[in-house]
């Protein structure tokens, strides 16, 4: 995935804190979150309440915005995210 350092995340989308099972513990999640469950730290803007904390799972920030994932809407986001979820599930 070619990631662009200019893209930025698009605001009232939140797909990445939806979309992906998290297997590693999150603060107030200790058995992490399944797929298409929203994270309890996504805010009423639907960002990250942990994005720059220490607290924050890596596989989160390892996530990096790009047109590819991100789509020109949020629907486009849960799809590719989805699509990688249905992918890599054991």
């Amino acid at each position: 995935m070619m990631v662009d350092s200019h893209f930025e995340c698009r605001a009232n989308c939140g797909a990445c804190c939806i979309a992906p099972s998290i297997t590693s513990h999150i603060p107030g999640m200790p058995n992490g979150k399944p797929a298409n469950v929203a994270c309890i730290h996504l805010n009423e803007q639907m960002r990250c309440g942990l994005f720059g904390q220490s607290s924050r799972p890596a596989v989160c920030g390892h996530l990096k915005p790009c047109f590819e994932m991100c789509g020109t809407h949020q629907q486009d986001a849960l799809n590719y995210l989805n699509n990688l979820e249905n992918l890599t599930r054991p």
